[in-house]
C-alpha cells in the first residue's frame, strides 16, 4: 500500500509534537521546494536518501498492442531517483 502525503503528515505531527495544520504547511513547503530544485538545477542530492535526476529519453519506436500499428514516440525529459546505499541497506 502506498504511503499519501495526508500520512506523511500525521507521522511527523506525532514525532514532532506539531499540529498537523503546522506539518502540512512544511511538508507541502518542502515538496515545493524539491520540485523547484529539480526544475532549476536538474539535480538535487539529499544525502543519506537519494538523488533526483532529469534525464532525457530518447525518441523510440513502439508498437500499439490492439492494432499492432507502429508509432514514434517522441523524446521526453524525466525525473529518475536513486536511493542511497543507505536507504538500500534498510529494504
Amino acid at each position: 500500500m502506498a504511503v499519501t502525503k495526508r500520512e506523511i503528515v500525521r507521522r511527523v505531527a506525532e514525532r514532532a509534537a506539531l499540529t498537523q495544520a503546522q506539518t502540512q504547511d512544511i511538508v507541502q513547503l518542502t515538496l515545493e521546494a524539491i520540485s523547484e530544485a529539480i526544475v532549476e538545477e536538474e539535480r538535487l542530492e539529499l544525502r543519506n536518501f537519494g538523488v533526483f535526476e532529469v534525464k532525457d529519453r530518447a525518441p523510440r519506436k513502439a508498437r500499439d498492442p490492439r492494432t499492432g500499428e507502429t508509432m514514434d514516440v517522441p523524446a521526453r525529459r524525466v525525473v529518475t531517483f536513486r536511493a542511497s546505499p543507505v536507504v538500500l541497506e534498510q529494504l
